[in-house]
């Protein structure tokens, strides 16, 4: 409620005004009855205004919360719910009756259900902050066991002593859906130009070159001075089919197949120690297989961007690429660098680039970790399940 609405009283004032009328009425000793009474009388109609000022008041603010589009969730120190609003059932199917007095973990798939009561009474404990006052992008849990993207936003309030957290949650699913689908018509897009230099352009040029082989072995068979020119012209044409090549393995740098991953860092690696002359390796102790081309791709472009920040901004020259597959089928890209460590105030292009890698982890249904330290080196890691990156890009989580 909110007690700096214009239109709510203050009894306090209220009172100390009929005190002060009172105390200038109370000369007159056999007028002190009637004055009592009258000032009674404006002390209940004053309060009765009040009662209806809070009463208004209430009302607008029940509106609100009640005709809001995201869910509103409350709950106390221990995480169980006290309230939500009408947003909620739609948001996450269950009536207000299935939910009050319940843990909020059930709005969550674990293993964020197991980790919030610890998030929360470590805030309560230390004051850290992970999600209170900062607001994130989670995952949710519907009634019928499906799972979809909520932005959340957590604040603190204080009622007397007691302590309350709000959830405020918007569904996030077609603005993830348009972005997954924006990205691949990029993809998309980049694989079609590729494919045009390499069959249309890059042949052309191949052609040219073996055309200009031939003329050229010609005029240096007559001996004549043109050979030479010739000569020139086809070295010219063999640089631009190796440009070409090159522009086509940057529009195209993952192959389609099951292990594309994989051979797609040990490129990346081989490119790094010998284009750029920085010590790089790729580890991958058993085959991790991945079907689908766009979390390949996605994955691929979060090393090469966090390896070229590593180069770039803090001047590594070693880099170890790794891919791992833990026993619950969890695959875990890292890239870790020798370089200075990340600063506490990022360049905007760096700071851009760390947010697009977070862009394509949770494209792919990953969490990106990030562990820097000054002068010891930067490892940045994407975290996700193989099968729940391939079911979200499907709509079926």
């Amino acid at each position: 409620m909110n007690q700096k609405d214009p239109t709510f009283p203050k009894p306090a004032l209220i009172v100390e005004s009929c005190l002060r009328r009172l105390r200038d009425l109370v000369g007159d000793f056999d007028q002190l009855p009637a004055a009592v009474g009258d000032e009674l009388r404006i002390l209940t109609r004053d309060l009765s205004g009040a009662e209806h000022a809070l009463r208004e008041s209430e009302a607008r603010l029940r509106a609100v919360v009640n005709t809001a589009v995201d869910g509103i969730v409350t709950i106390d120190e221990r995480g169980v719910i006290e309230s939500v609003n009408p947003a909620v059932e739609r948001i996450f199917g269950y009536t207000p009756d299935e939910v009050i007095g319940r843990n909020v973990g059930m709005f969550m798939p674990n293993p964020y259900r197991d980790s919030h009561d610890t998030y929360l009474q470590r805030y309560l404990d230390t004051g850290e902050r992970r999600i209170i006052g900062i607001g994130r992008e989670v995952v949710g849990l519907r009634k019928d066991g499906t799972t979809f993207p909520l932005d959340l936003a957590v604040s603190e309030l204080r009622i007397g002593d007691r302590r309350l957290f709000t959830g405020i949650v918007r569904d996030i699913t077609d603005r993830k859906r348009l972005e997954r689908e924006v990205l691949e018509i990029s993809t998309q897009e980049q694989q079609r130009i590729g494919r045009d230099l390499h069959d249309g352009l890059g042949q052309e040029l191949t052609g040219i070159a073996l055309l200009g082989g031939v003329i050229q072995r010609k005029l240096a068979a007559q001996g004549a001075p043109e050979a030479k020119e010739i000569g020139e012209v086809v070295t010219l044409v063999n640089d631009a089919i190796s440009h070409t090549r090159a522009l086509v393995r940057g529009l195209c740098p993952v192959r389609s197949d099951a292990d594309g991953l994989m051979a797609a860092m040990q490129d990346l690696a081989e490119t790094i120690t010998n284009v750029h002359g920085v010590a790089c390796t790729f580890e991958c102790d058993e085959p991790v297989v991945i079907n689908d081309y766009q979390t390949v791709t996605n994955l691929y472009y979060i090393a090469h961007e966090a390896a070229n920040n590593a180069m770039k901004h803090a001047q590594a020259d070693r880099l170890e690429l790794a891919l791992k597959i833990d026993d619950e089928g969890r695959v875990t890209l890292s890239i870790a660098d020798n370089g200075k460590g990340m600063p506490s105030r990022m360049p905007r292009d760096a700071g851009r680039g760390l947010h697009i890698m977070n862009y394509r982890a949770r494209m792919v249904g990953g969490v990106l970790r990030l562990e820097t330290e000054p002068g010891r080196g930067t490892t940045i890691a994407c975290t996700f399940h193989p099968g729940h990156a391939s079911a979200e890009r499907q709509g079926v989580t």
